[in-house]
């Protein structure tokens, strides 16, 4: 049985579901998003963020089972996909994952 190599996606300290409203996974333009990237494998897994044209956003190794965490900041709002890659031996697992990025705060 083959098993995942990504076990979970957090941003924010809130596991990643693709059905739950994008509104919990807002963030505001100068302020950091942080995503983590739970890995179940063991050994070595390289993990890159891409956004939706393909540039590189960061980098990394992690030994597993670990975790990899790294914060995305962006200066404009909008609709960013990343797409999350791992790595691992002969495998490769890859994750869309949809930020909304506001102008400012929401007040109240």
């Amino acid at each position: 049985m083959i098993r995942n190599i990504i076990k979970f996606i957090k941003i924010n300290n809130l596991q990643y579901n693709p059905l739950r409203d994008p509104q919990a996974y807002r963030g505001v333009a100068g302020a950091a998003l942080r995503i983590q990237v739970a890995i179940g494998s063991s050994g070595t897994t390289r993990i890159s963020l891409a956004d939706e044209k393909g540039a590189l956003l960061a980098v990394g190794e992690v030994e597993g089972p670990g975790t990899f965490s790294h914060g995305l900041n962006w200066i404009r709002p909008g609709v960013r996909i990343v797409t999350i890659t791992a790595q691992h031996a002969d495998r490769s697992e890859s994750r869309d994952v949809r930020l909304d990025i506001m102008a400012h705060a929401w007040i109240g």
